[in-house]
């Protein structure tokens, strides 16, 4: 599983001329599923995730989670993270799982970090073609993956 986390002001995801998520000071995540994770991971990565302390404290350190100032997230499945451009000049997303495989990943990952936080999480729609918009927070951008 890879993450993109992004500490943002604000993001939202379009479907169709519709918002379908949006929420404000908080963590975009891109969130991609490769044919080697387990449903195991989710565990992992969801525990790190909420508590990696990437907000800054009043002394202006990186010492807050996500859930010490009670942000809120945003999840879009996004196979593309794992493309793999050293052959060539079109990406190859071969080692990126199918989305049989993949989708159901991506539902116990936003149920699951649903059921432990209680912070809102809101997600994109997994297979469409979304429209993303954010305000980077720093900008402050993660890679995470397990």
């Amino acid at each position: 599983m890879k993450l993109i986390i992004q500490r943002v002001i604000e993001a939202e995801v379009v479907v169709n001329n519709k918002t379908i998520g949006k929420i404000g000071n908080g963590l975009l995540v891109f969130f991609a599923v490769s044919d080697k994770d387990v449903e195991e991971d989710i565990q992992w990565i969801v525990n790190k995730l909420i508590n990696l302390r990437i907000f800054n404290d009043e002394y202006n350190k990186m010492n807050l989670s996500v859930s010490d100032i009670k942000g809120e997230i945003l999840v879009v499945p996004n196979f593309t993270l794992y493309a793999d451009c050293q052959k060539g000049y079109r990406p190859s997303f071969t080692k990126a799982a199918k989305p049989e495989f993949s989708k159901p990943l991506f539902d116990k990952f936003v149920n699951y970090l649903k059921s432990i936080s209680e912070i809102n999480i809101e997600s994109g729609e997994f297979g469409a073609d979304m429209k993303v918009s954010l305000i980077n927070n720093g900008p402050v951008t993660i890679e995470l993956e397990r």
